[in-house]
């Protein structure tokens, strides 16, 4: 029985550089929701592929790491010379609250189960390669790393393992970019609001993890506190400083070490 009670998927006579894009209604977005996949060619019905999901930050949506980045691209050139092996990359929208959701659960909507329970099963549904037994990894930037890293981590049996860039580290930084009142956001957990305690109330289930920011960066100086509290904790993880700020030219040379990285858990 579908899982869903619509899903339309892009007609492949009209997709170009092997991107499909889904949308998906779900009680948990109470509407629909948009994911536009990266599936590399030839994949096969009887194939069984790793799933990355990427997720965007402040201001993005489903297009952002294909139309801003141009993930697809260079994933799909690295896997021809052998670089990277096949995976599917999915890149969903966060919902398309305010100037961003945070991928949390906010005002009766769960953004959080949307990315974690919704788009891996959409892509199960009508996605070659996309199975049940096929690993899964997630990643993001900004605020998407905000999401990847506390998703990866509370969702940390599903996933094998996850990843960073620029990443918010605690919901107050939010208030850095969106509109919105941080009131908005409000959580009654701090575990939704802080990737440290997230990482500390799941580290028994914690998977693999890295995260990386540029030293250029607003939030730089709550990426050093986070990793220096995980070593203090005695949390394993792989934090890594580059040049770079802010912005796409940073986040499209380093999303490569987070697939390099997940590489070697398939």
């Amino acid at each position: 029985m579908p899982a869903f009670k619509t899903l339309e998927i892009s007609n492949p006579n009209f997709e170009n550089n092997n991107l499909r894009f889904i949308t998906v209604k779900t009680p948990h977005l109470k509407g629909r929701g948009d994911i536009c996949v990266y599936v590399p060619p030839g994949t096969s019905a009887g194939d069984t592929l790793p799933i990355v999901i990427l997720l965007h930050g402040m201001y993005g949506s489903a297009w952002s790491w294909a139309y801003s980045a141009g993930i697809h691209l260079r994933v799909n050139e690295m896997i021809q010379n052998g670089e990277l092996p096949p995976m599917i990359i999915a890149m969903p929208s966060d919902g398309l609250w305010g100037d961003g959701s945070a991928f949390l659960p906010l005002n009766g909507f769960n953004f959080e189960k949307w990315i974690a329970e919704d788009v891996p099963e959409a892509l199960r549904e009508c996605i070659n390669g996309a199975k049940k037994s096929s690993p899964l990894f997630i990643s993001g930037l900004s605020m998407g790393g905000f999401g990847a890293l506390r998703i990866g981590a509370k969702y940390g049996s599903q996933f094998r393992a996850i990843s960073g860039h620029s990443s918010i580290t605690s919901l107050p930084q939010i208030k850095f970019f969106a509109e919105e009142p941080l009131k908005g956001y409000a959580q009654d957990d701090i575990i939704n609001e802080d990737v440290f305690e997230t990482f500390l109330h799941y580290r028994k289930q914690l998977p693999p993890l890295r995260f990386d920011c540029g030293t250029d960066d607003l939030l730089i100086n709550y990426n050093r506190i986070l990793h220096k509290k995980m070593v203090k904790e005695g949390i394993p993880h792989h934090f890594e400083e580059h040049t770079g700020s802010h912005e796409w030219a940073y986040w499209s040379k380093h999303i490569i070490s987070s697939l390099k990285f997940f590489a070697a858990y398939m």
